[in-house]
């Protein structure tokens, strides 16, 4: 039952990088606001589909006890995803917005396949500072709308429950054949190759 519940969720986490292939950009969700707009947003964006769910998967791959180690890194990178949406919000341009976010799922990507342990520190500024440039990239879409703030609250909630599903499928792959992570993580680099080819 273990090991078939193990399989289960390994090609879960194979098919979610290859699934968000045929929804690129941040754009591709069209212009709809709202709390159900923006909750589903994070959940049709190639982009950012990946990389929530490669930062749950490498924080639960990685982490060497079970708490708090495995909340660092998804928490890191929600609330700054969602100080990046507010300063894209107010107007604020940072320069290379999708080339980073297409770096971050290189990095990313690269975290899950080795499995790496970072300290806290450097684990939350690395997906921390990737985070605001998703989160940028949101706020710029939003920007001028009325109802921005209920946009966002689904945003974050969608956030947050990509990163939980991460972390279940990193957590259940800890034990499992080395080559799966491998494969999920050489997905999301694959997608974030890709996409930082359109980009530059």
């Amino acid at each position: 039952m273990r090991n078939a519940a193990i399989k289960t969720l390994a090609v879960a986490a194979l098919a979610l990088p290859l699934a968000a292939l045929a929804h690129t950009g941040a754009d591709a969700g069209g212009h709809h606001h709202g709390l159900a707009a923006g909750f589903m947003h994070p959940l049709t964006g190639a982009d950012h589909l990946a990389a929530m769910v490669a930062v749950g998967l490498w924080s639960a791959l990685a982490a060497r006890r079970a708490w708090p180690d495995l909340l660092w890194a998804p928490l890191a990178f929600a609330g700054m995803l969602l100080v990046g949406a507010l300063m894209g919000l107010a107007g604020l341009q940072l320069p290379a917005v999708e080339p980073m976010i297409a770096a971050s799922l290189l990095v990313l990507g690269l975290l899950v396949a080795t499995r790496v342990h970072l300290p806290v520190g450097v684990a939350v500024s690395v997906v921390g500072l990737f985070a605001i440039f998703h989160g940028v990239a949101h706020g710029h879409e939003l920007a001028g709308e009325h109802d921005a703030a209920l946009t966002l609250a689904g945003m974050v909630g969608a956030t947050l429950l990509l990163h939980t599903a991460g972390i279940a499928i990193g957590w259940a792959l800890r034990h499992a054949n080395a080559w799966l992570p491998r494969i999920a993580g050489a997905g999301v680099l694959a997608l974030g190759g890709a996409l930082l080819a359109q980009a530059v």
